[in-house]
């Protein structure tokens, strides 16, 4: 049954809202992976790269406002605390020091794990009937998948 943010039972709110929350942080995290390999890419591939690492870092910025905001939509609280974001995301910090090479697997691989928390939270919106939720999940992952391809590209 299709339930509204306002139906759900609160045991639902707060499982969707975890859920959220676990892909707010992952999201906030990959933003600052793909800022920082912006900043410090080097080499051959220097242009496209940096195009595309601020593609995605401004993708996501927009994308953790969505799903914070799904959240409060739920009557969740939006967790905005940096370090709880970074001690729960799958997505690790990296220096930036590194090759491109190395920036392009880490960042599809960010982009991997986003999507299957996404995917994740999507069969939870639709166990509880939240198919707002649901439908925001799934674009989403649909996004992130797209960035790995893009990504994986450059390695050939």
């Amino acid at each position: 049954m299709t339930q509204t943010a306002q139906q759900l039972t609160p045991s639902a709110q707060e499982a969707i809202c975890e859920a959220l929350n676990q892909c707010v942080a992952e999201t906030t995290v990959s933003t600052m992976l793909s800022q920082n390999f912006h900043w410090n890419v080097t080499g051959m591939s220097f242009g496209a790269l940096h195009d595309l690492f601020q593609k995605i870092y401004e993708d996501h910025f927009v994308a953790q406002d969505d799903l914070a905001e799904r959240v409060k939509a739920l009557g969740g609280h939006a967790e905005g605390q940096l370090a709880l974001m970074l001690k729960r995301s799958k997505v690790a910090e990296h220096d930036g020091n590194a090759s491109a090479e190395v920036m392009v697997e880490t960042l599809a691989k960010a982009q991997d794990t986003i999507a299957a928390t996404l995917a994740g939270t999507a069969a939870i919106a639709e166990e509880h009937g939240d198919l707002l939720t649901q439908d925001l999940a799934i674009a989403r992952g649909q996004v992130h998948e797209k960035f790995a391809w893009l990504l994986r590209a450059h390695l050939g």
